[in-house]
Protein backbone atom coordinates (compact mmCIF):
# COMPACT_ATOMS: atom_id res chain seq x y z
CA UNK A 1 0.00 0.00 0.00
CA UNK A 2 1.28 3.46 -0.87
CA UNK A 3 2.49 5.87 1.77
CA UNK A 4 -0.01 8.52 0.72
CA UNK A 5 -2.86 6.06 1.24
CA UNK A 6 -1.55 5.08 4.68
CA UNK A 7 -1.34 8.73 5.73
CA UNK A 8 -4.88 9.37 4.51
CA UNK A 9 -6.12 6.26 6.33
CA UNK A 10 -4.51 7.44 9.60
CA UNK A 11 -6.00 10.92 9.13
CA UNK A 12 -9.50 9.54 8.59
CA UNK A 13 -9.20 7.10 11.50
CA UNK A 14 -8.23 9.93 13.86
CA UNK A 15 -11.21 12.00 12.74
CA UNK A 16 -13.64 9.07 13.09
CA UNK A 17 -12.33 8.37 16.58
CA UNK A 18 -12.60 12.06 17.45
CA UNK A 19 -16.26 12.02 16.41
CA UNK A 20 -17.00 8.97 18.58
CA UNK A 21 -14.95 9.97 21.64
CA UNK A 22 -16.08 13.60 21.90
CA UNK A 23 -19.67 13.04 20.77
CA UNK A 24 -21.97 15.93 21.76
CA UNK A 25 -19.05 18.03 23.05
CA UNK A 26 -18.68 20.79 20.48
CA UNK A 27 -15.68 22.47 22.13
CA UNK A 28 -13.69 19.22 22.33
CA UNK A 29 -14.71 18.20 18.80
CA UNK A 30 -13.50 21.51 17.41
CA UNK A 31 -10.25 21.50 19.41
CA UNK A 32 -9.45 17.92 18.35
CA UNK A 33 -10.25 18.67 14.69
CA UNK A 34 -8.01 21.72 14.71
CA UNK A 35 -5.14 19.83 16.37
CA UNK A 36 -5.35 16.86 13.98
CA UNK A 37 -5.47 19.12 10.94
CA UNK A 38 -2.63 21.30 12.28
CA UNK A 39 -0.32 18.33 12.85
CA UNK A 40 -0.97 16.85 9.42
CA UNK A 41 -0.49 20.23 7.70
CA UNK A 42 2.70 20.87 9.65
CA UNK A 43 4.21 17.64 8.30
CA UNK A 44 2.73 17.62 4.78
CA UNK A 45 6.07 18.38 3.12
CA UNK A 46 7.93 15.52 4.86
CA UNK A 47 9.75 13.35 2.30
CA UNK A 48 11.68 10.90 4.48
CA UNK A 49 9.93 7.54 4.29
CA UNK A 50 11.26 6.58 7.72
CA UNK A 51 9.90 9.73 9.37
CA UNK A 52 6.56 9.33 7.62
CA UNK A 53 6.25 5.75 8.92
CA UNK A 54 7.06 6.96 12.46
CA UNK A 55 4.38 9.65 12.22
CA UNK A 56 1.81 7.16 10.89
CA UNK A 57 2.64 4.86 13.83
CA UNK A 58 2.28 7.77 16.26
CA UNK A 59 -1.08 8.69 14.73
CA UNK A 60 -2.40 5.15 15.06
CA UNK A 61 -1.13 4.97 18.66
CA UNK A 62 -2.92 8.23 19.49
CA UNK A 63 -6.09 6.90 17.89
CA UNK A 64 -5.94 3.74 20.03
CA UNK A 65 -5.31 5.73 23.22
CA UNK A 66 -8.24 8.05 22.47
CA UNK A 67 -10.53 5.12 21.73
CA UNK A 68 -9.55 3.07 24.79
CA UNK A 69 -8.76 5.64 27.48
CA UNK A 70 -10.86 8.78 27.12
CA UNK A 71 -14.15 9.08 29.00
CA UNK A 72 -16.67 11.89 28.77
CA UNK A 73 -17.88 13.58 31.92
CA UNK A 74 -20.01 16.65 32.46
CA UNK A 75 -20.78 18.80 35.46
CA UNK A 76 -24.37 18.31 36.67
CA UNK A 77 -24.02 20.03 40.01
CA UNK A 78 -21.53 21.87 42.15
CA UNK A 79 -19.82 18.68 43.27
CA UNK A 80 -21.28 16.13 40.84
CA UNK A 81 -20.08 14.77 37.54
CA UNK A 82 -22.04 12.61 35.12
CA UNK A 83 -19.98 9.89 33.48
CA UNK A 84 -20.98 9.06 29.91
CA UNK A 85 -18.95 5.98 28.87
CA UNK A 86 -19.13 4.73 25.30
CA UNK A 87 -20.61 1.29 24.71
CA UNK A 88 -17.21 -0.06 23.65
CA UNK A 89 -15.71 0.77 27.07
CA UNK A 90 -18.32 -1.09 29.11
CA UNK A 91 -17.41 -4.57 30.24
CA UNK A 92 -19.76 -7.39 31.03
CA UNK A 93 -20.13 -7.73 34.78
CA UNK A 94 -19.44 -11.37 35.56
CA UNK A 95 -19.58 -12.36 39.26
CA UNK A 96 -16.50 -13.96 40.76
CA UNK A 97 -16.70 -17.69 41.49
CA UNK A 98 -14.22 -19.57 43.71
CA UNK A 99 -14.86 -22.92 42.07
CA UNK A 100 -14.06 -23.51 38.45
CA UNK A 101 -16.96 -24.19 36.15
CA UNK A 102 -17.55 -27.75 35.09
CA UNK A 103 -17.83 -28.41 31.40
CA UNK A 104 -21.10 -29.98 30.38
Amino acid sequence: MGTRLKVLRAFKALHRTRMAVFKEDDAALTAARLKINEEFRKNKDETSEENIQKMIKMGSDVEIILRQSVLQMEHVGEKKLLLRPRESLLLENVPYCDQPRTKS
